[in-house]
Order: C-alpha cells, then sequence, then structure tokens
C-alpha cells in the first residue's frame, strides 16, 4: 500500500471505467429526471461557481440515479459568441492577422479551432470533478442542429413582430 494517497491516477482510472460503462446515461427505466447543464463558455477554464454548480448538479442527478429515475444530465458547451470572438481576434493580433485578413470562412475556421482548444479544457476539468453527466450526448450551442433551431425561433420571433 502507498504510503500517501494519489488521488490523479484512481479517480481517473475509476471515472474511465464508469464512462466507458456507460454509467451516467440514462437507464431507459422510471421516472425521467433531466438537467441540462448552464453550458459553460468555451472563453477559458471553469471557476469556483462552475464547480459550486456542478457540485449540487451533480448530487441531485446522482440521487435521481440511485432512487431508479431515468436520469439525463446533458453536457454542453456555450460559443459565447462576442467573447469568443474576442479572444481569438487577440490571439490572431498577437500573430499580426487580424479577421479581416482571413475572411469570414477562414475566421469561423479559427473559433472552432479555439473551440476545440478551450473546450477540451473544459471537459477535462469537469472530467476531473468526477461529474456524472452523459458525455455521449455533449453538445456545443454552434453544433448545426441546434444553429439551426436557434435561427428558426428568431425568425419566427420577427416575423410575428416580437423583435
Amino acid at each position: 500500500m502507498d504510503k500517501s494517497y494519489e488521488p490523479h491516477n484512481i479517480e481517473r482510472r475509476w471515472y474511465e471505467t464508469w464512462e466507458r460503462n456507460g454509467h451516467s446515461r440514462p437507464s431507459g427505466e422510471g421516472q425521467p429526471y433531466a438537467i441540462m447543464i448552464p453550458p459553460p463558455n468555451v472563453t477559458g477554464t471553469l471557476h469556483m461557481g462552475h464547480a459550486f454548480q456542478d457540485t449540487l448538479m451533480d448530487a441531485l442527478i446522482r440521487y435521481h440515479r440511485m432512487a431508479g429515475c431515468n436520469t439525463l444530465w446533458q453536457a454542453g458547451t456555450d460559443h459565447a459568441g462576442i467573447a469568443t470572438q474576442m479572444v481569438v481576434e487577440r490571439q490572431l493580433a498577437a500573430r499580426g492577422i487580424s479577421r479581416h485578413d482571413l475572411g469570414r470562412e477562414g475566421f469561423v475556421e479559427e473559433i472552432w479551432k479555439w473551440k476545440a482548444e478551450s473546450g477540451g479544457a473544459i471537459t477535462r476539468q469537469l472530467r476531473r470533478m468526477g461529474a456524472s453527466l452523459d458525455w455521449s450526448r455533449e453538445r456545443f450551442t454552434m453544433d448545426e442542429g441546434l444553429s439551426q433551431a436557434v435561427r428558426e425561433v428568431f425568425v419566427r420571433l420577427h416575423e410575428e413582430g416580437l423583435i
């Protein structure tokens, strides 16, 4: 037995086992219970407020899972439009490039690169915390299906004279 507790290797191994075996996925049985994670922005890393709210959600979802409910804790991240644009523009400026130099498609490509880097850091942090999210259903607010739904709602609201 080790002289001191080294949680990183033990916790990581168990979390990977739980994820591989689908322990956080809905069972398909019991009363439905779902929590949609307020998606953290891909503009940085998680902070103490995220840890607090995620701990509360994790406790609730685990309680309902153990009570036999058909639970879903939906994982996701948010694009944080303007804030993400500013982060990426600063990165480009440090390389002597502007978004106008890249054009729209090139700039969007840079944003997707940033999302992969930053969003990956956030999901790694959530996993390290042991959050029992259903990663098989992870979403990003710029995923095509979600973006299409948002456009449809805005068009409908505009047509109804509400915006």
